[in-house]
């Protein structure tokens, strides 16, 4: 496998992981909102904000330009 080639995987898997980083804390928030019958505590959206915005800046790193920001931008 060439460096470039090993690298363009490389930035493909660090994007997906984001991705998914993302989906999983949405996934949690809906799951602890249906559980509560409430939104989640505040502290916890904050702190979900926080890393949803950490994953994004590692995934536009590696992948600019792509509909994740966007997509994140519609969560709540």
């Amino acid at each position: 496998m060439e460096d470039a080639e090993l690298k363009d995987m490389l930035a493909d898997l660090i994007w997906l992981n984001a991705l998914i980083a993302t989906e999983l804390i949405q996934v949690t928030e809906n799951t602890s909102a249906l559980l509560r019958k409430s939104p989640p505590p505040d502290s916890c959206l904050r702190d979900h904000q926080d890393l949803r915005t950490t994953a994004l800046a590692i995934a536009e790193k590696y992948h600019k330009k792509t509909a994740l920001a966007r997509h994140l931008g519609k969560h709540q």
